[in-house]
């Protein structure tokens, strides 16, 4: 555990996190990079912007970008119904939303949970993930938002 707790760095922290899922996979991120979460809205296209983003939406008198999350990791984009959500995200002090099958859970979870995503696993870019978190209903995988979205790809998505 000890080797774990060194890896992903939450020794003796607790946690307080969000769980969604995507597809049938379970994610999470930590709650104090959640603004809001909003029910499922269309967003408004935007030419030529990348793949992951599916257009902008209002949000209160701000246009913010809204991310297709699946897609962003590499999965099949999400088609989304009105059981999805709109999970609201300030990342490198710009507000973006994620796109996300639904929300499941928030919970809250001591740092020695979180182990080290295995090696192994390569079709995954592990540096977006913090680490994994077994529970009794299965795993979740912790997303580090700050680097999955890099502060020159935020640039872009606010061109």
């Amino acid at each position: 555990m000890t080797n774990a707790l060194k890896m992903t760095g939450f020794d003796g922290e607790t946690l307080e996190i969000i769980a969604f899922r995507l597809h049938d996979q379970e994610f999470c991120v930590k709650t104090t990079t959640i603004r809001e979460i909003r029910g499922w809205a269309p967003s408004t296209p935007i030419p030529h912007s990348p793949a992951d983003v599916l257009g902008v939406m209002n949000l209160r008198g701000t246009v913010i970008p809204i991310i297709d999350l699946a897609h962003k990791l590499g999965m099949k984009s999400t088609v989304a119904n009105e059981r999805s959500a709109i999970v609201v995200a300030e990342v490198h002090n710009m507000v973006i939303g994620l796109v996300v099958d639904r929300v499941s859970d928030i919970l809250t979870v001591r740092g020695d949970q979180v182990q080290p995503v295995p090696e192994i696993t390569t079709s995954f870019d592990k540096s977006y993930a913090e680490g994994i978190i077994a529970n009794e209903t299965g795993m979740i995988c912790f997303l580090n938002l700050a680097r999955m979205f890099k502060e020159r790809d935020m640039e872009d998505v606010a061109a």
